[in-house]
């Protein structure tokens, strides 16, 4: 072969290597530089509409994070106070969003996030997503339902159809079950899928069980029981804003224990203080103060458990008045 003719083939093999080369490295590169974009302000994915919206942005209301909003369809929208931009989407989109590292974070229901950790097992998608923090709100169980005449055993469902929105989750309970279920995936109004003849049976969310009465079915067994969790990329953000996200953390850990706490205030004879003390729940120390003028002191504390009405009249019997219980809004210890 004469070498010119050599050293254009050379050059078309090296230009067919170059090319392949960058066509594997520039979408990596692309992401960095997108990221790097995005390192300026965090980013985080929220559920558009529903009650998970309403606790969701009340908590960020909560932890200081004021959000502008130009109109109600706004799918992406800022805060005024804080280097984070809001994504509102819908819930099953949230993990999908976070493990792709569009979103840093986001709040999601663990049903939804356990759903979509199954459905890219044994796939070539990495799980990206750190489970950071349940926030106590958006409880709800995934429950199977049947018709009211049917039975409540569980193992009668054994190789009949089941009509729900989250195949993998069902798939895994009748894996472990051994029940060779057939699920039907229905994106919404699962609880009329019997009365139509589609299915046996449901798998569903259930909060307080209204829906599947109103359908003519009961609920038989729990595969899960769910509330709103915090999840966040596995990517780096960045040492400032990994340090913003971390204020975050605290001041959601600070209202979460205000929420579980009460302070409560009332007077008491001097003589009485070590007795009084023992009838309230899970408190912390207490604050005894003179009353001028007088033979009783009034205490001060916070306790962990719940103040109930029972409570307050055990303190009323031993000899307590002007007895105060009040929220606590924000508390950081």
């Amino acid at each position: 072969m004469p070498k010119q003719e050599l050293a254009l083939q050379l050059l078309a093999e090296l230009q067919d290597a170059l090319v392949m080369e960058l066509m594997v490295t520039i979408p990596y590169i692309i992401k960095s530089i997108k990221r790097a974009k995005m390192r300026e302000r965090l980013r985080v994915a929220v559920q558009k509409k529903g009650r998970l919206y309403d606790n969701s942005m009340e908590l960020f209301n909560k932890i200081g994070i004021k959000v502008e909003f130009s109109s109600k369809s706004n799918l992406l929208c800022h805060s005024i106070n804080a280097p984070i931009d809001f994504l509102f989407v819908r819930d099953d989109d949230i993990p999908t969003l976070v493990n792709g590292n569009v979103c840093d974070f986001g709040i999601v229901g663990e049903n939804v996030l356990e759903e979509y950790l199954l459905s890219i097992k044994n796939t070539t998608k990495k799980n990206d997503i750190i489970k950071t923090k349940k926030l106590g709100f958006g409880y709800c169980r995934l429950s199977i339902a049947v018709p009211n005449d049917a039975s409540d055993d569980i193992s009668t469902l054994k190789n009949t159809r089941i009509a729900t929105s989250y195949p993998h989750l069902v798939q895994k309970f009748s894996d472990e079950n051994n029940l060779n279920l057939d699920p039907l995936s229905i994106s919404g109004s699962v609880e009329i899928a019997p009365n139509l003849q589609m299915s046996s049976s449901i798998c569903d969310l259930v909060s307080t069980g209204r829906t599947l009465e109103e359908n003519n079915l009961k609920e038989i067994h729990t595969i899960m029981k769910s509330q709103a969790i915090l999840i966040r990329s596995n990517e780096s953000f960045g040492a400032e804003l990994e340090e913003y996200y971390q204020l975050l953390l605290r001041r959601i850990e600070g209202v979460k224990h205000a929420q579980e706490r009460k302070y409560i205030m009332f007077h008491i004879d001097k003589n009485a203080v070590d007795t009084i003390t023992h009838i309230l729940p899970g408190h912390e120390g207490q604050t005894i103060m003179p009353i001028y003028g007088d033979t009783k002191v009034a205490i001060h504390l916070v306790t962990k458990e719940g103040v109930f009405w029972g409570t307050l009249e055990k303190l009323k019997a031993a000899g307590a008045s002007s007895i105060l219980v009040l929220p606590i809004e924000k508390m950081l210890e």
